[in-house]
């Protein structure tokens, strides 16, 4: 119900309308969508009832960044500039790095809120009270913790994002005895921009293996072709966990796939 078209259409934000279409397609004819339809929830939390609005409002952002960073690399940012058919040479300031800096900052925030919705649906995926299966996603729970500590980890990470989030250029520092009055701070928001993006590939690596587990508990009900090739995917670098083991290696590995679009929803 809340992915609802029509709920997009009286709120047209452009990311609004892409995600919720995209949950939609997913989601079409899942066995194990079919297999809730009953249930006595009323609603669901936020990060899964607001999927559309939240992700929406971060892919607009997204988008946002994207345009920035093409437009940039299609400019000239030196001084003075040159204009031969003028036979002029004019003194500006196209070096300023403000056009990057604020989509970079923005960036930042945006996949740290990301990150942060990621965090709270992996919370809900090993919490038995919510999502009715074993605690921690372990086959034996009581005797192996399961993907307990991948949550520890994804709070940790998004911890370290919401520290980084705080905008660079918010903290001009003027240099060359005033002559640059106003600086954008644009390298700093570019090194943690970075880190965030790294940090948010970790913890969506962390939810998808999460909810593979989840799904692997609901068989032999099967979710939709899209998902069940995306799963195998995952699987094919973290395999279903039986037995407590080391994941940092395979949630890097994942995180990359991630990042390079190898694994893609």
């Amino acid at each position: 119900m809340p992915f609802d078209a029509r709920l997009a259409a009286i709120r047209p934000h452009p990311g609004h309308e892409r995600v919720a279409a995209r949950l939609r397609e997913l989601l079409a004819g899942s066995d194990v969508v079919a297999s809730h339809a009953d249930c006595g929830r009323v609603q669901d939390p936020y990060t899964l009832r607001c999927a559309p609005q939240v992700l929406g409002a971060i892919d607009d952002a997204l988008a946002y960044v994207e345009n920035a960073v093409e437009r940039e690399l299609r400019a000239v940012t030196d001084n003075p500039l040159v204009f031969p058919d003028d036979g002029e040479v004019v003194a500006g300031g196209n070096f300023h790095g403000q056009p990057l800096s604020l989509p970079l900052d923005h960036l930042a925030l945006a996949l740290c809120e990301l990150a942060s919705f990621s965090e709270r649906r992996t919370y809900a995926l090993l919490s038995p009270s919510y999502a009715e299966l074993p605690p921690f996603l372990s086959p034996r729970p009581g005797l192996s913790s399961g993907l307990m500590i991948t949550q520890y980890a994804a709070a940790a990470l998004v911890n370290e994002c919401q520290v980084l989030a705080h905008p660079a250029g918010a903290g001009s520092i003027p240099t060359s005895a005033g002559q640059e009055d106003f600086n954008s701070m644009g390298a700093t928001a570019a090194l943690k921009a970075r880190q965030v993006v790294e940090n948010c590939a970790q913890v969506i690596a962390i939810e998808l293996v999460c909810a593979c587990q989840g799904i692997d508990f609901h068989r032999p009900l099967r979710t939709t072709e899209p998902l069940e090739a995306a799963m195998a995917k995952v699987r094919a670098i973290v395999p279903r966990i039986e037995d407590d083991r080391v994941l940092s290696g395979e949630l890097a590995e994942l995180a990359g796939a991630l990042r390079t679009g190898e694994v893609v929803l």
